[in-house]
């Protein structure tokens, strides 16, 4: 295996914490939290207290102050698990990144600290049923009222949606301007007007509370706008590129993580007289897939290295993205197999990984919208 270099030893204790943290707080409550659709709130208050949650809020507003790379292994780990649920990374990497660089102080200090505690869980409530990855065509409406804004519409596959306290709401501010209508409004979810509607049954992705959302003359002050009015578009671009690594980064662990298991298992399984492993298929199959994996991730942790630069390109993310999400269906797809039966039963993660794979292609934009985002570059236009 070649070596990483990004992860200095502080990380790494960190690592071990979580490791830790998902072994005695998440795994025994894994599959109750699946039957039931959602995770119960007692596990953010704990997280919170483990400090897994908003590690680079700056220390003023509760957090640890600490660099992306403790996200890192947040998001690595709940891979390595098969873990999907809570919504840790919705949380911590595309709600409070939000508030931290676009809200007013008087937000950032009212709500910061009780994100990075737990006691508030944040989601983003971006697509609408008529709008996925095109956002410029969202049509959830705020309309100004004096020193208010007043917000109706619906939005749809909210992960965090049935426990969330606060969103980060897309609107259109102007109908006529396209992208350059898009506004951003940190609601909370006591407002009144604001309902929630189903909690979505999904293929994958069992235990994570997906929603539909839906606002009636929901009433909230001017100064809950993040951002300037018409620059919501031109913020959601430009949080992207951390949304696409964050996919990134759990896939290529999830991509690792399908092939060990396989090697263990062709190690014990018996067929024909001799074990899965000795069959010319298996190493080669499994080989190839460690090759790959190791390609996927040098290109994750240089990214990981920009990112932390400042200097990421959204379009280098999107390849990142494109790139490890492809692989972890194929892996664990082609993991899958080696199984046989006991693959398709759900009391082996293999199947759970498999499940809850797919998604990847479609979240944090399609892979056909990755491949428009690279080509644009390539052949000219605006990236995304």
């Amino acid at each position: 295996m070649i070596p990483r270099t990004i992860f200095s030893e502080e990380h790494e204790i960190f690592r071990d914490s979580v490791r830790r943290f998902i072994e005695q707080e998440i795994l025994p409550k894994n599959e109750q939290w699946e039957d039931e659709g959602q995770v119960d709130r007692e596990i953010w208050l704990k997280a919170g207290e483990a400090g897994l949650l908003c590690c680079d809020v700056p220390e003023e507003y509760g957090g640890l102050g600490a660099d992306f790379l403790f996200h890192a292994v947040v998001i690595e780990e709940l891979a390595r698990a098969a873990i999907t649920a809570p919504g840790f990374v919705v949380h911590s990497d595309m709600v409070t990144p939000y508030l931290v660089s676009l809200a007013s102080e008087e937000l950032k200090r009212k709500w910061l600290p009780e994100m990075v505690a737990g006691r508030a869980i944040g989601a983003v409530a971006m697509s609408e049923p008529g709008a996925g990855s095109d956002l410029a065509a969202i049509r959830t409406f705020a309309r100004r009222e004096g020193d208010d804004y007043v917000i109706s519409g619906q939005k749809v596959w909210i992960s965090n949606g049935q426990l969330a306290d606060l969103l980060v709401l897309a609107c259109k501010t102007d109908k006529d301007a396209g992208a350059h209508g898009v506004s951003l409004f940190l609601v909370p979810t006591d407002t009144p007007g604001f309902r929630r509607g189903r909690k979505l049954k999904k293929i994958g992705l069992k235990g994570q509370d997906t929603s539909e959302l839906f606002f009636d003359e929901v009433r909230v002050p001017a100064s809950n706008m993040l951002g300037d009015e018409g620059q919501g578009f031109k913020a959601l671009m430009s949080k992207l590129a951390r949304e696409r690594m964050t996919q990134a980064i759990r896939s290529s662990i999830n991509a690792e993580t399908a092939v060990e298991w396989a090697v263990e298992y062709t190690k014990e399984r018996k067929a024909f007289g001799k074990t899965v492993s000795d069959f010319q298929n298996t190493r080669f199959k499994l080989a190839e897939l460690a090759t790959r994996n190791a390609a996927c991730r040098a290109l994750v942790d240089r990214c990981i290295e920009l990112y932390m630069e400042g200097t990421l390109d959204p379009v280098d993310a999107a390849m990142a993205k494109l790139h490890a999400t492809d692989l972890h269906f194929e892996a664990v797809n082609e993991c899958l197999q080696f199984f046989g039966g006991y693959g398709y039963t759900y009391e082996y993660p293999i199947s759970r990984a498999f499940i809850d794979a797919r998604v990847t292609r479609i979240t944090g934009g399609t892979a056909e919208i990755m491949k428009q985002i690279i080509s644009e570059r390539m052949f000219g236009g605006k990236a995304r």
